[in-house]
């Protein structure tokens, strides 16, 4: 049976339709509920009952062409936010909180998997290494490990760290949030001196970030170097021998985009305005392109493995997190803005940011620009770590 909506200009109004919704339903009702479930959450669950049910196809030529074209332009633009002099300025050694923070990702991957792969299927070490690129960045990062590792989005495994990256954030969301409540306990424990809480908002209320009116021309700079650092990463990954398993065309394509955005970074493209919010558009896009792909028919009894394993992963992160905050001495507010940086990137580190201490929602982006920087890197060095514990 063929979908009731299956031309390509109608895939792409659906999926725009779904993610402009729920950012205007957001913006017009001023809901808590999305406090605590972004518009992300719908705009990836909507596309999945839609393609499920036939409403629109879960296979489309305009599926191919985003995963080979808008996933590398975002990163490309998304990277020319990074700005590591200004996060360090503010945040110090909050910095090395949330990189420790992202280590505990990196380490508790296959610890994790080791704990529950007795109850799912070895190749599901791509699940778990997918799933290791959305809490080392954000959705981004996700599509794009698993690019690198070559799973499908409409994939069983990819769908199940779909499903855990959802669940963890409805436990671990609250927990960051609420983390302001024990703020003289979590002083008392890390010793942080209030010299250091008058410094850090001292440097976040002289953060410059407005980059002034957005306007035509910047929208064709941003896409010059969003289409050409894909081309220039797709011809360069091209031209390299591939090393089976572990290093494939597309795991090089990645790593070159990425590189491409980083070293953009440091020159007068990152002066452009209007990036960020092109390039989270383009995200938003792109998951409920994710959402359009999935299938739901193969789900079964092994997704409780799964989902076991990723709260036991999470834990571990955290348990790296309040380590770094003790060595380090840092404030709640610091470490709840570099765990969120991790787990939920861009959409998610404004949200506990403006929670904690809104003067430093600013940094916190810039913080999850950090994430995004290192998270294809990170990711794919956890996913190569659960291929190896899916093997003994």
């Amino acid at each position: 049976m063929d979908a009731l909506i299956s031309s390509q200009a109608g895939i792409m109004a659906v999926l725009a339709a779904v993610t402009s919704f729920f950012f205007f339903l957001e913006k017009k009702t001023k809901w808590n509920l999305f406090n605590f479930l972004p518009p992300l959450i719908f705009i990836y669950v909507i596309p999945v009952f839609l393609s499920n049910l036939e409403i629109i196809p879960s296979k489309s030529p305009v599926y191919d062409f985003m995963g080979d074209n808008i996933l590398p332009m975002f990163l490309v633009i998304m990277l020319l936010e990074v700005d590591l002099l200004a996060t360090i300025r503010v945040m110090g050694k909050g910095l090395f909180v949330m990189l420790l923070g992202t280590l505990g990702v990196v380490i508790g991957a296959p610890i994790a998997f080791f704990i529950v792969k007795s109850g799912l299927d070895p190749e599901m070490w791509k699940g778990f290494g997918t799933l290791a690129g959305s809490w080392i960045g954000g959705t981004g990062n996700m599509a794009a490990v698993a690019q690198m590792i070559e799973l499908p989005e409409e994939s069983l495994a990819f769908g199940y760290a779909v499903i855990a990256d959802n669940m963890v954030y409805l436990i671990w969301l609250p927990i960051m949030l609420g983390s302001k409540n024990f703020a003289e306990k979590f002083h008392r424990f890390t010793r942080v001196s209030p010299k250091r809480l008058e410094r850090m908002e001292a440097a976040a209320d002289e953060l410059a970030t407005d980059k002034g009116p957005v306007e035509m021309r910047h929208l064709l700079y941003l896409a010059f170097f969003g289409f050409g650092g894909t081309a220039l990463a797709g011809w360069l990954s091209a031209q390299i021998p591939e090393l089976p398993p572990y290093l494939t065309t597309s795991t090089y394509n990645i790593f070159i985009v990425t590189l491409i955005g980083i070293g953009l970074s440091f020159t007068r493209a990152s002066k452009i305005p209007g990036a960020h919010q092109l390039a989270m558009a383009l995200v938003y896009l792109f998951v409920a392109r994710m959402g359009a792909r999935a299938d739901l028919s193969n789900l079964d009894a092994s997704v409780f493995w799964f989902l076991a394993g990723a709260y036991i992963w999470i834990f571990i992160h955290g348990a790296f997190l309040l380590t770094a905050a003790r060595i380090f001495k840092v404030d709640v507010h610091t470490a709840a803005i570099s765990s969120a940086a991790n787990i939920g990137g861009a959409a998610s580190a404004p949200i506990v940011a403006a929670y904690h201490k809104p003067n430093l929602v600013p940094v916190s982006i810039l913080m999850a620009m950090v994430g995004y920087a290192i998270g294809n890197y990170a990711a794919w060095a956890a996913a190569q770590l659960c291929r190896i514990v899916g093997t003994l």
